[in-house]
């Protein structure tokens, strides 16, 4: 296949993908104007991407939550709960044991906070999975028993999360020279990763697609790094939050698109009764995916603690909204069996852009919800016509 008839092949495969990406550029450019040139400053650019970053980390498990069909309304108020159960251990039970010792302190508050996720990802997950009670009933009860918990635990009051160290883990920031050595091991797992799926393909017996797209394709990624790099250096460097992030990120996309447990999530939501008789074991699967959305859970109500500072009443409000609504603008379909953890980042990237610039612009947050509604309508609406035209 020559080079120009692949390029067509691609986009026509990837339309919806590159259509949220130009409207995500559109929304920088539409703001960077309203705003006189502030909202595309180095300053406000790395505030953008560290906004995202606790709706994103929902995000990355609400895609395989959704694929399978099912859904989870609880990921925002158990990151609440979270953070405030975090907040609460450092303000009053790790001064005691360990006033001297912050690091220590915030390493036992990660620890905590992520087995606090888990195990009620593990409850939740069981309960669906086993117990056979629709995910969205489970779930639904779910965010009123933890939001019945974060007001048991403040006793309607704020608990600091301030400490040092545990702040630098929403809050801190690379140097300048430790940023370019990421990006450059990143540039270069790319390439590595492009000449593995490329030997694999052709290994397996795979069609290998023209060797100039693969190569204009990773150096368009690597691109993108390296100016991320370039501006955020420009303030203060690499947020230690987006970084976390994007190993997250990764991590996700190798589990759903390379090993059995991810193939399997995809397969039962495409056809349950198909992968029911391939011998996969759906309840198992589903019990693990809702245990592993709980442990994300716990990384973002660990995050969220440490870029507020404190554990307050309203933790985690409205996140599973934002968390579920960045999943379907990447492309995640509502009724299962499609979605990937890229598109789902595009979709967390695009719904802080929204917040950040309509906050800037000082627009009340009623009509802030409106915008928000009319957007993720709007990309409900793409992906039908999509997928009807395709």
């Amino acid at each position: 296949m020559n080079l120009s008839l692949e390029l067509k092949k691609r986009f026509r495969d990837n339309i919806q993908t590159y259509t949220m990406i130009l409207a995500m550029l559109a929304v920088w450019i539409l703001f960077n104007i309203l705003t006189n040139g502030f909202y595309l400053s180095p300053q406000n650019f790395s505030n953008l991407f560290r906004q995202m970053t606790v709706t994103s980390f929902l995000a990355t498990g609400m895609v395989l939550v959704i694929v399978t069909g099912n859904i989870d309304l609880s990921v925002g108020k158990l990151a609440g709960f979270v953070s405030v159960v975090v907040a609460y251990f450092q303000a009053n039970v790790w001064n005691s044991i360990f006033p001297e010792q912050p690091l220590v302190a915030a390493a036992l508050s990660v620890v905590i906070g992520l087995v606090v996720g888990a195990l009620f990802g593990m409850l939740q997950g069981y309960i669906i999975s086993y117990m056979r009670v629709p995910a969205f009933i489970v779930t639904l009860g779910g965010m009123f028993v933890l939001r019945g918990g974060i007001l048991i635990i403040t006793e309607g009051k704020t608990i600091p999360a301030n400490q040092p160290s545990f702040d630098q883990i929403a809050q801190g920031y690379l140097p300048a020279g430790i940023g370019w050595i990421v990006a450059l091991l990143v540039v270069a797992l790319l390439f590595l990763n492009m000449i593995r799926s490329r030997s694999r393909k052709a290994q397996y017996g795979f069609e290998v697609p023209n060797i100039y797209m693969d190569i204009l394709g990773t150096v368009f990624f690597s691109a993108l790094v390296i100016i991320y790099v370039v501006v955020v250096n420009f303030y203060n460097g690499i947020q230690v939050p987006v970084l976390l992030l994007a190993v997250t990120a990764m991590i996700m996309a190798y589990v759903s698109n390379n090993t059995r447990f991810g193939r399997y999530a995809y397969a039962i939501g495409g056809n349950r009764e198909a992968a029911r008789l391939s011998g996969i074991n759906i309840k198992r699967n589903i019990f693990l995916i809702f245990v592993l959305m709980g442990f994300l859970c716990g990384v973002a109500g660990i995050v969220l603690a440490s870029y507020v500072g404190y554990g307050t009443v309203a933790a985690g409000e409205g996140y599973e909204l934002d968390a579920i609504a960045a999943c379907i603008l990447g492309g995640t379909s509502t009724l299962g069996g499609e979605g990937t953890i890229f598109g789902a980042m595009i979709g967390g990237l695009i719904m802080a852009s929204l917040t950040n610039g309509l906050q800037m612009l000082n627009v009340p947050a009623a009509y802030q919800y409106v915008v928000k509604g009319a957007v993720l309508i709007l990309a409900v609406y793409a992906d039908v016509y999509f997928k009807k035209n395709r």
